[in-house]
Order: C-alpha cells, then sequence, then structure tokens
C-alpha cells in the first residue's frame, strides 16, 4: 500500500471517529453494550445515537486442507466502527488493515501479505433497536476492492443481511440471519449469488458474560463450480466494564468444501 493510499484512509476513518466520540461521553443513558463480534451471527441491535463501537479483531487463524494441500490465513486489526445516526439507524465501516495468506500446493510454499477490502453497511431497525424481546433489522453492506491479492477480493461486491433475534427466557435468545450477496467471483472479476444462513442460541452465563452456539450454511454459486458449505462456531464474550468487551471463539468445517478450522479473539469499546 502507497502512503497516498494510507492517507486517503485515515482521513475517512479518522474524523468519523473523533466527530462522533465527542458527543457520546456526555450521554449516560447508553443502551446494553451489543457489539456485532463475536460469533457468526449479526445482531440486529443498534448503536446509539451519537456514539461510537469501535471493534477490533486482534487476531484470527484459519486452516483450510484441501486434497494434500493446505492454506493458512492470519489476519490481524479487522476494524468495524459502527456511528449511531438517530435512535434506529447506525452506519459501519470495516477494514482488515493486516491479512497473510501462506499456502502449500504440491509441496511449494507460497506467501502473501496486504491490506482487505473495505466495507460500507447501512443497518435499520425495524423492531426493538435495543436488540430485546423480539428484534428485527435490514443492513445493506457493499464492499470496495482496496485490498491486495492476499486476502481481498479483487472486486467490488454487495449484499443484504437481515438480523434477527428472539429472547426466549431472561438468559436465553434465538438468532437469525439470512443473508443473500453479491459475491465476487473466484477469478476476481465479476459476480454471482451466495447465500448464507446462520442459526444460534446465545446465553447469559452471568451479568458479565455470554455464550453463543452456532450453525452456518452457505451455497455459493461460484461459476468456477457451486460449492455448500456447513460450519458451527462457538464464542465466549466478557464486559468487565459498560464500555468494554473482550471476545474468543472458534468456527469448524463440517464437510471437506469448508475450512477445517478458525480461532479468534477480539475487543470492543464503546465512546
Amino acid at each position: 500500500m502507497t502512503p497516498g493510499t494510507f492517507g486517503l484512509r485515515a482521513r475517512v476513518l479518522l474524523p468519523l471517529l473523533i466527530a462522533f466520540a465527542g458527543p457520546a461521553l456526555a450521554d449516560s443513558t447508553e443502551r446494553p453494550l451489543c457489539p456485532a463480534r463475536p460469533g457468526l451471527a449479526t445482531p440486529p441491535c443498534i448503536v446509539d445515537s451519537g456514539h461510537v463501537l469501535a471493534e477490533l479483531g486482534l487476531a484470527d487463524w484459519t486452516l483450510d486442507r484441501q486434497d494434500g494441500d493446505r492454506n493458512d490465513t492470519i489476519v490481524a486489526g479487522d476494524l468495524l466502527l459502527r456511528l449511531g445516526l438517530d435512535t434506529h439507524s447506525e452506519v459501519q465501516i470495516g477494514l482488515t488493515t493486516f491479512g497473510m495468506s501462506r499456502d502449500r500446493i504440491a509441496g511449494v510454499v507460497s506467501r502473501a501479505t496486504g491490506l482487505g477490502d473495505m466495507t460500507l453497511a447501512f443497518k435499520r431497525s425495524l423492531r426493538s433497536p435495543d436488540g430485546s424481546g423480539f428484534s428485527v433489522a435490514v443492513q445493506p453492506f457493499v464492499t470496495l476492492p482496496t485490498g491486495g491479492a492476499a486476502i481481498g477480493a479483487g472486486d467490488w461486491g454487495a449484499g443484504l443481511i437481515v438480523p434477527i433475534s428472539v429472547a426466549l427466557s431472561d438468559s436465553v435468545s434465538l438468532e437469525l440471519t439470512p443473508e443473500i450477496d453479491a459475491a465476487v467471483d473466484g477469478d476476481r472479476k465479476g459476480r454471482h449469488v451466495s447465500l448464507v444462513a446462520v442459526e444460534g442460541l446465545s446465553f447469559a452465563l452471568s451479568p458479565s458474560v455470554s455464550m453463543a452456539v452456532e450453525a452456518q450454511q452457505v451455497h455459493d454459486a461460484d461459476p468456477a463450480g457451486i460449492q455448500d458449505h456447513a460450519l458451527v462456531g462457538l464464542s465466549f464474550a466478557w464486559q468487565p466494564a459498560r464500555h468494554w468487551q473482550l471476545d474468543m471463539g472458534g468456527v469448524a468445517g463440517l464437510d471437506s468444501a469448508s475450512p477445517d478450522i478458525e480461532f479468534y479473539v477480539g475487543i470492543s469499546r464503546r465512546f
């Protein structure tokens, strides 16, 4: 990445963070903290108006083995900024600041490093913006090809997510996240339809600790070959203070076409 490219991204992200962080500090009526991480599902809750929720993936490792070949992907600095616009709306800016892909194919090892693509999203709550009870939102998004060959898709993509949560009791919630994408083709040119569904249960183990057990199904209609994936995930989150969350989790593939395993840790902070 050239210095000019880095400066452009900084000019996009930093002023938004500063502008929204200022008035947020004076507000003492925040909703419960509700980061999008960890886990496979997307929560329907909306960030408080005038607040910024910064979510950072500190480290993420994925292992994918196919027919004797191996791919290791390491991601660090996976940043998501969620900016509350009003009681029912937020905007999001996401960018992966570092990624490394290591391939071993037929005994030959190759490595590539670089930035990831930028994601821009808008989320609008249709019911219960604080995520309580029965909560529903819609989240259209677009990805911009700002990344390199290591972890970037190579072209723009777009999609629509419909996050849903249903409180089954004071400590258990049902999570549903259907998604349809115009995903980038494997040859990095053009787009195809990809369908994603996530179902899970979230458990409040204590006032500050939660756990989620989830399943994900993906139908990817890439012109190079249609693939169906099935994965399961387990994640934990700890909120040691009102504005902070630490998290960790893992994902395992249930079929030969899916990545074998993924582990990650992250942190979230509300301003």
